[in-house]
Formats: structure tokens, C-alpha cells, sequence
């Protein structure tokens, strides 16, 4: 039986959402979230700037490290404030209102646009493996975008069960190429021991690190896709750190095993300043149709990716709108637990994102909202364990206070 769950501060029914989730969807929305359109064009910007294979692949292991760390931080709030809303829900109790509704604003933006930035590059696929449909990107884009917000309408079981079907799609799908690539034999590819082709020295190479990195920390991004439905998730206190670790870890051993299956099949230098590293590699073992085949690849990986944002999006304006710093009706819950108004507002702003421009255009708007989100973060922590240190120490001292006077009194 569905449990109904109430927050501080809300009193109606019509509030409530419903703790229905496991852990499955916790790994689900977490790898959906995360591997989705950067992992097509990251591995070419990666091997433009350090094109050897050693330190193509240690980029994608110190990803993977960073990814770790931060997942430490954001599970220790997550369990601290196990409310739905992302890091606004973080901001809001650790700094205020003020600092919370901005965060609050800029995450629910930059979903929405990472969205539509995922749905018109969907839409460009599918003109690739469908060419009556090329040319017509944002049409597509906007009929996927109003296709899932149906969905997730009739409820969260809905919108969870897509999720996990669309991201064990796009799991099997990675399985295939590494497969494939691992037991194919390429004579124009090079043993891992390669020498350094052209590779910067000194303070150019750690600057071509630095920007490799960049790279790929928007790859890596979306890692903590769960903490948006914190109060939706059955027993918050050990399924988001074990959702949190689980699928961090399912997103590393899947983009260093597809790194690592790359430089089997070609050298580095093949997928220098390749928008389509992956169609590169497929299609010498697949004669010339690996780019269809990534192309498939990247439409099951994409829709996975956008269930997930819709999902997101719609918790932060319901938790914005239960804490009065949006319109109060965004907080209304349909029978199936999902924010309807809420789900109607960040389908609205999705679909304007894909009317502003195309994928660069929407990216170069979203950059800037990625840093100040986990810039926040940070701090929250920090002020919430010193909020937590201090309250420890006054309620340690209240104590020793009652033993002292009980002390005097006994004499």
C-alpha cells in the first residue's frame, strides 16, 4: 500500500506525495540522468586534447574519483533532509529563503534546458535513422517532450516504471558495444602501450588535463538524479546512499569500459575532433552502419535522460510551491503522486528552451546554473554541520548544567 507523505509545513491532502520508489529507481534515474548526450561528444574532445591512450583512459578513472567524493557529500544531505526538491530543499533550510529561491530557480532552469538540449539532439537522431524526418529537430523535439509529460501524468509508477524499462534499454545497449568491440580485432589498432603521438609536455599538458577534465565533469554530471525524490523514496535512510554509490559506480564501469573499448578498436587518433567518437568505433566493426546503430543508441540513451529531467523538474517548482516561494497551486498532487501543475510549468519551460535555439545555444545558457548548484551544495553542508555541532554542544551543556544543580541540591 502506497504511504502518503507529509513535510513540515504542508497540511492538505492535495500535498502529499507518495512514497512509492525503491531502490531499482534510485539506480534507474541515476544512470538515466547521467549518461545521456555527453557521452557521444565528450570522448572526441577528450582525445583532441590529450591524444594518447594512457591518459585518455586515466581521465575517465579520475572522473569516475570525483564522482565518488562528491556523491559522499550530497548522500550525507540527502539523508539529513530526506525532502523531494533537490538542491533547492538543501539551500533553502541550510541558507534561507532568499538563497534557497535562487537555487531553486536556477536548478529547475537548468533541467528544464538540459531537457530540451537532450530532446533536440534526439530529434537530430532520429532524422539520421529516419530521413523523412530530417530537418524537422525541434518539431520532434517538442512532441517527445509533451509525450512524456502524458506519461508521468497518470502517475509515479508510470513515470518510474518507463524509467527503469528506458535505462535498462540503454545499459544493454553500452553492454553490446563493449562486447563487441572487445572481441573484435582491429589490425589499425595500437597495444595500450602506445607512445605519446603529439602529446603537449609541462604546463600545456596540464592545462589540455584541465580542459579534458571540464569535459568531463558535464559527462559525469547528473550523478545525483535521486535526491529529487528524497520523500518518495521507501526507506530514505539506507536506499539513497545505497542508490547514490550503486549507480555512481554503474555509470563508472559503463563509460570506462566503452572508453577503454574505443582504443581496442581504433587508435586515438581516429576520434580526434569527432563530434561521434562511438559512430567512429562502430562502424569498423559494423562495415559502415555503426553510425545507425549509435544513432539508435543514442535515442533510447536520450529519452531515458529527458524521463528523468521531467521527473526532476517538476519536484523543485512542488517544493518551492509548498514553501510559498512559487505559486501556491504548483503544489497540488494527482491521485498517482505526480505534481501535475507543477509537471505542466516545467513541460512549458522545456518547450521554450527548444524554441530559443538548438543544442550549443541552450548549453552555453545552462553552464553557468551547473556551478552555482553544487556551489551551494558545499556550502550547505558546511552550515548544516556546524548547525548540527552547535546544537550538539548546547544540548551537551543544558545536560551538564541539570547534573550540576541536581548535584547542589542532593548536598
Amino acid at each position: 500500500m502506497a504511504l502518503a507523505v507529509e513535510v513540515p509545513g504542508s497540511q492538505r491532502r492535495r500535498r502529499r506525495l507518495l512514497r512509492i520508489l525503491g531502490f531499482g529507481f534510485g539506480i534507474a534515474v541515476i544512470v538515466g540522468n547521467t549518461i545521456g548526450v555527453g557521452m557521444l561528444r565528450t570522448p572526441g574532445d577528450v582525445a583532441t586534447q590529450l591524444p594518447n591512450r594512457e591518459l585518455f583512459l586515466a581521465v575517465w578513472i579520475v572522473g569516475a574519483f570525483f564522482t565518488f567524493l562528491a556523491a559522499m557529500n550530497i548522500t550525507e544531505l540527502g539523508t539529513m533532509l530526506p525532502y523531494s526538491g533537490g538542491h533547492y530543499t538543501f539551500a533553502r533550510h541550510a541558507l534561507g529563503e532568499y538563497p534557497g529561491f535562487v537555487i531553486g530557480w536556477t536548478d529547475w532552469l537548468s533541467t528544464c534546458g538540459s531537457e530540451s538540449a537532450a530532446a533536440v539532439v534526439m530529434g537530430e537522431y532520429l532524422g539520421i535513422l529516419f530521413p523523412p524526418l530530417a530537418g524537422k529537430a525541434r518539431i520532434l523535439a517538442a512532441a517527445i517532450v509533451v509525450s512524456l509529460a502524458a506519461l508521468q501524468w497518470r502517475g509515479v509508477r508510470w513515470g518510474s516504471g518507463f524509467q527503469q524499462f528506458s535505462t535498462l534499454l540503454k545499459g544493454l545497449g553500452f553492454f553490446v558495444f563493449v562486447f563487441a568491440c572487445f572481441f573484435y580485432r582491429s589490425a589499425s589498432a595500437q597495444p595500450m602501450s602506445s607512445t605519446l603521438t603529439r602529446l603537449p609536455h609541462g604546463w600545456t599538458l596540464f592545462v589540455a588535463f584541465l580542459l579534458a577534465m571540464q569535459s568531463m565533469i558535464y559527462t559525469y554530471d547528473g550523478w545525483a538524479g535521486v535526491i529529487y525524490f528524497s520523500e518518495e523514496v521507501q526507506n530514505p535512510a539506507r536506499n539513497i546512499p545505497r542508490s547514490m554509490f550503486g549507480g555512481a559506480l554503474a555509470v563508472a564501469a559503463i563509460y570506462i569500459s566503452v572508453g577503454w573499448a574505443m582504443v581496442h578498436v581504433q587508435p586515438i587518433t581516429a576520434f580526434v575532433g569527432q563530434q561521434m567518437a562511438l559512430g567512429t568505433a562502430a562502424d569498423s566493426i559494423w562495415s559502415g552502419h555503426g553510425t545507425r546503430l549509435i544513432a539508435a543508441l543514442t535515442v533510447i540513451s536520450v529519452i531515458s535522460f529527458m524521463n528523468a529531467c521531467h521527473m526532476m523538474a517538476s519536484r523543485v517548482v512542488f517544493a518551492m510551491s509548498r514553501d510559498r516561494l512559487v505559486t501556491s497551486r504548483a503544489d497540488v498532487v494527482n491521485r498517482g503522486g505526480t505534481p501535475t501543475i507543477a509537471l505542466a510549468l516545467s513541460t512549458a519551460a522545456a518547450l521554450m528552451f527548444i524554441l530559443y535555439g538548438g543544442f550549443n545555444k541552450i548549453i552555453g545558457v545552462l553552464a553557468f546554473f551547473f556551478v552555482i548548484n553544487y556551489v551551494a551544495d558545499f556550502i550547505s553542508i558546511f552550515v548544516l554541520r556546524l548547525g548540527r555541532a552547535l546544537a550538539t554542544s548546547v544540548l551537551w551543556n543544558f545536560e551538564m548544567l541539570l547534573r550540576i544543580a541536581e548535584a547542589l541540591s542532593l548536598e
